[in-house]
């Protein structure tokens, strides 16, 4: 049922470059693997381990131990940037990551747009590949309903601004969120899990947003995970 070279190949993918040379990705585990087979995703194969044994799963799982499944998928192609612009012209609410390199909160961040029917996010370049198996883990499935999109978000925030759309940003010394006006249509930036958002795309951004602990001035942790930050902010916008 699984070969070698099927084993080969499906080692190779938890490295970007095989990904990106094969146009493959993996995903793991019975919900991940059936909202793949249910998605507009093109599902090359699925290996079960009743069928193929568990010696054969652990050798090309990416898990702490094997899983009952695991589907091997095409990646979708990129988006060109009339695409780009025909998403930012419906004046939808949705997020954009600067620089995040931790694949547990990409892939978090994008199950928490899916809950909150942010349907589009936009990312830097460098961002983690959205591809990662760790990251398409932590999706648990979102990851094939969400608009992923990488680009260059200055040319997006211009874009956003050019719609006279707001570009919103968290900030230790932003205004407070629960007192701040949203709007339900803009740009919501989420920063680097150890720099926060870069000065570059700080200096564009319109509103500034602070999440306070709580009681306010309370000797408390230094910030929150972005993640976190993210779900806050998300459940804000959509509480109005």
């Amino acid at each position: 049922m699984i070969s070698k070279n099927d084993i080969k190949l499906i080692r190779s993918l938890s490295q970007k470059k095989f990904r990106d040379e094969t146009g493959l990705f993996v995903a793991e585990g019975d919900k991940i693997v059936d909202e793949a087979l249910h998605s507009k995703f093109e599902v090359v194969n699925v290996y079960r381990k009743d069928e193929i044994g568990e010696d054969a799963m652990s050798r090309v799982t990416n898990l702490s131990s094997p899983s009952p499944s695991l589907a091997l998928i095409k990646k979708p192609s990129l988006p060109s940037e009339s695409d780009i612009e025909k998403i930012i012209s419906t004046k939808p609410l949705a997020l954009a990551l600067d620089s995040l390199r931790d694949p547990g909160n990409v892939g978090t961040i994008i199950r928490l747009a899916d809950w909150f029917g942010i349907d589009v996010i936009f990312a830097s370049h460098d961002t983690v590949d959205i591809f990662n198996p760790k990251v398409v883990q932590a999706t648990m499935g979102a990851i094939f309903r969400i608009k992923f999109i990488y680009c260059d978000l200055d040319t997006v925030i211009d874009s956003f601004n050019s719609l006279r759309m707001k570009i919103y940003g968290t900030f230790l010394d932003g205004d407070t969120i629960y007192n701040k006006d949203l709007d339900s249509s803009g740009l919501i930036i989420m920063g680097s899990e150890s720099n926060g958002i870069s000065d570059a795309i700080a200096s564009k951004i319109t509103d500034r947003l602070f999440i306070p602990p709580y009681p306010l001035g309370a000797e408390t942790s230094e910030s929150l995970n972005v993640a976190i930050a993210t779900a806050i902010t998300c459940s804000e916008f959509r509480r109005r």
